[in-house]
């Protein structure tokens, strides 16, 4: 099973969804689970050194080529797609059996997540997360509204206080894990078949 995580803006929270993910996928006992860094940046692979993940497997995959060699076999395999190369981006979606698209309330994000969707085939299931969510504000309920009027499905609400709490000094926090492991359900239930 190949999620890939993905949004062609950067700072949108791939990073702290793809560990996040992962994590949640070894909790529910996937074997093996790994975690894909496709980012020349490497920020999932400095989170993941400076706080392993049980039961999680990294590999850094900076190309097409090692993405496409580590997206076969058994298991679970999460990839970190980077903001801005379009050859590894289109390499991972194309072998995706769903993708997580991170994004936040409000702002460019609109356009940034339809150059995404742009870049997926017809048959891909896809979910939205919103990032880094104020709760109870506008922004947040009209990006809601949007999609939602778009039939684009939101497949979670990543509350501000677990977006904030990520990145390489952080732990994964529970709150964080429960959440993203309901955003995992979601992908596999829709995954293509």
């Amino acid at each position: 099973m190949n999620i890939v995580v993905s949004n062609v803006k950067g700072g949108v929270g791939k990073t702290t969804t793809a560990m996040y993910l992962a994590a949640a996928g070894a909790e529910r006992g996937w074997e093996p689970v790994t975690l894909v860094d496709a980012d020349r940046q490497a920020s999932s692979a400095e989170w993941f050194e400076a706080r392993p993940v049980a039961g999680v497997d990294l590999v850094e995959a900076p190309s097409e080529r090692t993405v496409a060699r580590n997206m076969v076999g058994d298991g679970l395999v999460v990839v970190d797609t980077p903001p801005g190369d379009e050859r590894i981006v289109r390499g991972a979606l194309d072998r995706a059996d769903a993708v997580v698209i991170p994004t936040r309330a409000g702002g460019v994000e609109f356009t940034r997540v339809d150059a995404t969707l742009e870049m997926l085939g017809s048959a891909t299931p896809r979910g939205l997360v919103i990032t880094a969510a104020r709760l109870g504000t506008n922004d947040l309920d009209e990006t809601v509204q949007w999609w939602s009027q778009a039939k684009v499905p939101i497949w979670g609400i990543i509350p501000e206080r677990v977006g904030i709490a990520s990145g390489p000094e952080s732990r994964l926090y529970r709150e964080g894990l429960s959440l993203y492991a309901d955003v995992l359900r979601k992908a596999l239930r829709r995954r293509a078949r």
